[in-house]
């Protein structure tokens, strides 16, 4: 009888990609798109949910009342964040609502990202260690690190209305950037660096997660 070679299917890598405001997370991650991962925005999926018709937008109404609906019905975002900042009990309330229907959201994502071959699939998420409920999904965490005056001089010239007061808050908010790199399998450190050096160093990074 002839052997018949047994195949198997290299498992799908799952990298967490975390990194504080103004860091360079969301850039880092379209590099890793361009490296052929797949990648799946938290962000953006919260975004959806609490666009106009969004999922999330009853709750949220329910919750909160119109001061936190914009006149199109999308969350007023501004208002949010102005709330969740100076009242940490709004701020869990909102998390309550956006956290499970964000992951599963991720969780439709991804399956469907396996499903069509991906090896690689980037679950981009802000608040990955703030949340303590991603790690045992994640095959590695890679964190973009740079230090606090970078982040607040990136978000200030960014947005249009934003204080460098108003940055310091988020940061304050988020995890500590020790944190961080405490919980990283990787860590790039996005500091001084060209697009174009930044990306050779990406494309290294993405090496080591079979890219």
């Amino acid at each position: 009888m002839q052997a018949v070679p047994i195949t198997t299917t290299p498992r799908v890598q799952r990298i967490g990609l975390t990194g504080g405001i103004g860091s360079g997370k969301s850039t880092v991650a379209g590099m890793l798109a361009d490296c052929g991962a797949v990648v799946i925005d938290a962000d953006a999926i919260s975004r959806q949910l609490t666009a106009p018709g969004g999922a999330a937008m009853a709750a949220i109404a329910a919750q909160f009342g119109a001061q936190a609906i914009t006149a199109d019905g999308a969350m007023d975002r501004d208002a949010m964040r102005v709330l969740v900042f100076d009242d940490s009990a709004a701020r869990l309330r909102l998390e309550a609502i956006i956290h499970p229907l964000v992951s599963a959201e991720t969780v439709r994502q991804s399956a469907l990202a396996e499903r069509s071959g991906s090896r690689c699939i980037v679950l981009d998420i802000p608040l990955l260690v703030e949340s303590g409920r991603w790690r045992h999904q994640l095959d590695s965490v890679l964190v973009v690190d740079c230090t606090e005056e970078t982040q607040v001089a990136r978000v200030v010239a960014r947005h249009a209305g934003w204080t460098p007061r108003d940055v310091q808050k988020v940061i304050v908010g988020q995890a500590s950037r020790a944190a961080r790199c405490a919980a990283a399998d990787a860590c790039i450190y996005n500091e001084g660096l060209s697009l174009q050096a930044l990306r050779l160093v990406v494309t290294k990074v993405a090496q080591r997660f079979g890219l």
